[in-house]
């Protein structure tokens, strides 16, 4: 019976000592984690995972003016998942071989997007594709600003945590959007 135990408390401490702690993750690698953008991929994320033929129907939705009146939903918030924009915007962005990095940020009105190009566009045709890429995603009341200064990649990303009621919000995104309008923007106005 000893032996048994002495055995199970060694196991034990085995597979103890075998654990990871996610404490000890330097903040490089947190931050790191929090911005991949495929961290949530898979089953729960995407409803065409289960059902090839998902992305191929259509939405249709029809409700009667009483229908309607009868929902207990009908006066829920419609919000907008602001770092799903961020994330499908910057994958249109990079589909073009022109662009090695973009960073987008959404807020409630604005979009951010700092991206570093090649050679392949002239810094007016690359700020054009940033920008009608992000006009064609997000609804037209957002403001689009790009810019081609890399530097401003980091700029974005020290603002992936933040929140709209975070103090000094209105400040910084008004400082970086000052910096992008030194940049090409893109408008055929």
């Amino acid at each position: 019976m000893k032996y048994i135990l002495s055995s199970l408390v060694i196991t034990m401490i085995a597979l103890t000592g075998c654990t990871t702690d996610n404490s000890l993750r330097d903040e490089h690698e947190k931050i790191a984690d929090e911005l991949d953008p495929t961290r949530d991929e898979g089953p729960v994320r995407d409803p065409g995972y289960e059902d090839p033929e998902a992305n191929s129907r259509l939405g249709y939705v029809n409700y009667t003016k009483e229908q309607f009146e009868q929902d207990p939903e009908r006066n829920r918030v419609i919000t907008m998942n602001r770092t799903e924009m961020a994330d499908i915007i910057t994958r249109v962005i990079l589909r073009h071989e022109a662009f090695d990095e973009v960073a987008t940020l959404v807020t409630g009105e604005e979009v951010l997007i700092a991206y570093e190009k090649n050679d392949l566009l002239e810094a007016n045709e690359a700020a054009d594709v940033a920008r009608k890429s992000a006009e064609s995603i997000m609804p037209r009341h957002f403001e689009i600003y790009v810019s081609d200064n890399n530097v401003l990649i980091r700029d974005i990303e020290s603002l992936h945590n933040s929140t709209t009621k975070d103090p000094d919000y209105d400040n910084t995104i008004e400082q970086i959007i000052t910096e992008m309008k030194k940049s090409p923007q893109g408008r055929d106005d």
